[in-house]
């Protein structure tokens, strides 16, 4: 049986973008959210899309990939609009939407929706990569909007977790944690969710696992005892989009690929 990966772009099945933006909206329903910036279609391409190539940002690097790629349309976890943005069309913003218009690529991002999904988001994949089992969704969320996931972890130390981590991410992390220290009920938080370590603490966790650290977190972990990883925004949110891009360009029938543009941070 021919898959459509293996035919001519031309005779591949295609949707068009309204059938996406719906598959898209019913798996990971966006109004459930409040977010910081449009979740759902940002910029309008063709009509009918054949190929959806998916990343973390919607980065000239990413748009100019997918161009290459022959996509129709992109999926991100981070688009191009925000809450508080300057409006302008100047600078990196006119490079890259004139791009996608020259090219009629739609672009589709989801913010929260995409870090949330019980299964294909963010938190729930990047458990499965570090093998973490996740606690059912009504005993197992914390934090705002329950975006924070819980599981557990074969019992181990701080160190030696972290150092999974870093071997599984293929990047060096933060630990701030007595190395020894036994670690098993796991609270997790893709990205920039730093502020969520005192409800992961108050939920019972022993280790905490994001992207990013600040200053505070640093002094709480010590304080507390809890073990906090930071083991980077982009490296934390690599494994969502491909994912749910996955699921839908099998339901579509649609040819896919993910792109990893490699960020430090």
């Amino acid at each position: 049986m021919t898959s459509p990966e293996s035919l001519p772009l031309s005779l591949a099945p295609m949707a068009s973008r309204e059938a996406l933006l719906g598959v898209l909206d019913d798996l990971l329903q966006p109004a459930a959210f409040k977010d910081y910036g449009p979740n759902g279609l940002q910029v309008e391409g063709r009509p009918e899309v054949h190929k959806l190539v998916t990343g973390v940002t919607a980065s000239l690097a990413l748009i100019d990939a997918a161009i290459e790629a022959g996509a129709d349309a992109i999926l991100v976890h981070h688009g191009l609009f925000w809450r508080g943005q300057d409006g302008r069309v100047t600078g990196w913003m006119k490079q890259r939407l004139s791009r996608l218009l020259a090219h009629e690529i739609n672009l589709f991002a989801y913010h929260l929706p995409l870090d949330a999904h019980p299964t294909l988001g963010n938190n729930a994949q990047l458990a499965r990569v570090l093998g973490i089992e996740l606690m059912p969704p009504e005993q197992g969320r914390f934090g705002d909007q329950s975006l924070g996931f819980l599981g557990h972890h074969p019992a181990c130390t701080a160190q030696a977790l972290a150092e999974q981590v870093q071997v599984a991410l293929g990047r060096d992390v933060i630990l701030v944690a007595e190395p020894g220290r036994s670690v098993q009920r796991v609270a997790l938080c893709t990205g920039g969710a730093q502020s969520y370590f005192e409800a992961a603490i108050a939920a019972g966790a022993d280790v905490f696992i994001t992207g990013e650290i600040s200053e505070p977190q640093a002094h709480y972990a010590r304080e507390c005892g809890v073990a906090y990883i930071a083991c980077g925004h982009h490296a934390s949110e690599r494994y969502g989009a491909p994912a749910v891009g996955a699921a839908v360009a099998g339901q579509l029938g649609l040819k896919h690929q993910f792109i990893d543009i490699p960020n430090p941070a």
